[in-house]
C-alpha cells in the first residue's frame, strides 16, 4: 500500500519549487508589462573601473547609509528576521546539516532584497528628499515584469543551491540526521568526510556566487534606471564583469567578507552591512554603465 503522508526530503521539495518557478517565470514574461524583449536602445557602454573605485562606491554607499539611516535599518531588518525563521524552521525539521547553507545561500537572493534600497539611492542621487516609503517606488517600475522574472531566476539558483547542499551531506556525513550541535561540529571539523564538505561545499558554493554576481551586479539597478529589457541587463551586467574581472573579483570578496561579518550574531547584522552594500551597488552600476 503506498503511503497517504508522504513527508518530501529537501531534493524533492525543490524541485516542486523549481518546477513551480518555472512555470510562473513563463507566464510573467507573457503576462506582465516590461518582461518582454521588445524595447529597442542603443547597447549600453560599460566602464573600466580599478579596485579604488571600490572604495568610493562603499564610501558613497555609508553617506546614502548614514543620510536616512534609521529609515533603511527598518526597511532592511525583514532580511536579517526572514533568515532566523528560516533557520528555526530547519531545527525544527531536524535540517540541522542545512543552516550554514541556509544562511550562506539565503545571500543569493539579496540583490533582490536590495531593491528598495537601489530606489532610494537613485531617488536620492537626484535631489529628492527619500523616506523608506520611496523604497516600495519599485513596485510603480515600468519594468517591474523584468525585475520579477529575474527575481524568479535568483530564487531558482537559491533552490538549486539548497539541494545541492543537501545531497552533499547525504554523501558525506549523512543520511542520518546530525543527532545535536555539538555532535554536528564534531563530526564536521573532526572527520575526513566532514572536511570534505566543508571543501566542497564552499567550492559549489563559489560557483553559485559567482553566477549571481555575474548576472545581477548591475541589471537590477539598470533596470530601474533605464529604458531596456531583461535580457539586455543581464547581458549589461556579464559585460561589466567580464570588462573588470579584477575589480568585480574584489566587489565579490567585499560582499562576501560583509555578509559573513554582518551573520554575526545571528544575522542580525545584516540590518547594517546589507543597507551599505546595497546603496554601494547602485553607485558601482552607476559607475561602470553609461
Amino acid at each position: 500500500m503506498v503511503a497517504q503522508n508522504h513527508i518530501r526530503n529537501p531534493l524533492e521539495w525543490s524541485w516542486d519549487q523549481l518546477t513551480g518557478a518555472k512555470a510562473t517565470l513563463g507566464s510573467a514574461a507573457h503576462s506582465i508589462p516590461g518582461a518582454k524583449q521588445a524595447k529597442q536602445s542603443a547597447r549600453p557602454w560599460v566602464r573600466r573601473i580599478s579596485l579604488g573605485d571600490l572604495r568610493e562606491v562603499l564610501f558613497k554607499g555609508l553617506e546614502d547609509f548614514g543620510a536616512y539611516r534609521t529609515d533603511v535599518i527598518f526597511l532592511c531588518v525583514i532580511y536579517p528576521v526572514a533568515g532566523l525563521v528560516m533557520a528555526r524552521l530547519a531545527l525544527g525539521y531536524d535540517l540541522l546539516s542545512l543552516i550554514f547553507p541556509l544562511a550562506a545561500g539565503f545571500t543569493l537572493v539579496g540583490p533582490v532584497a536590495a531593491l528598495g534600497l537601489y530606489e532610494m539611492s537613485r531617488r536620492h542621487e537626484q535631489g529628492a528628499v527619500v523616506t523608506w516609503a520611496d523604497g516600495f517606488g519599485v513596485l510603480r517600475s515600468p519594468a517591474l515584469g523584468a525585475i520579477l522574472t529575474l527575481g524568479l531566476v535568483l530564487l531558482a539558483i537559491f533552490l538549486l543551491w539548497m539541494a545541492a547542499a543537501y545531497a552533499l551531506y547525504q554523501v558525506t556525513l549523512g543520511p542520518q540526521p546530525p543527532a545535536s550541535i555539538a555532535a554536528f561540529a564534531r563530526a564536521l571539523f573532526t572527520t575526513g568526510p566532514g572536511w570534505v564538505l566543508i571543501v566542497v561545499g564552499i567550492g559549489i558554493g563559489f560557483l553559485f556566487a559567482c553566477l549571481v554576481l555575474t548576472i545581477s551586479v548591475v541589471s537590477f539597478p539598470m533596470l530601474l534606471d533605464q529604458d531596456v529589457g531583461l535580457a539586455t541587463a543581464v547581458a549589461t551586467s556579464v559585460r561589466a564583469v567580464w570588462t573588470n574581472p579584477g575589480p568585480m573579483a574584489g566587489w565579490g570578496l567585499i560582499v562576501a567578507g560583509g555578509l559573513v561579518a554582518g551573520s554575526l550574531p545571528l544575522l542580525l547584522g545584516l540590518a547594517i552591512v546589507m543597507p551599505v552594500l546595497g546603496h554601494a551597488t547602485w553607485h558601482l552600476y552607476r559607475k561602470m554603465v553609461v
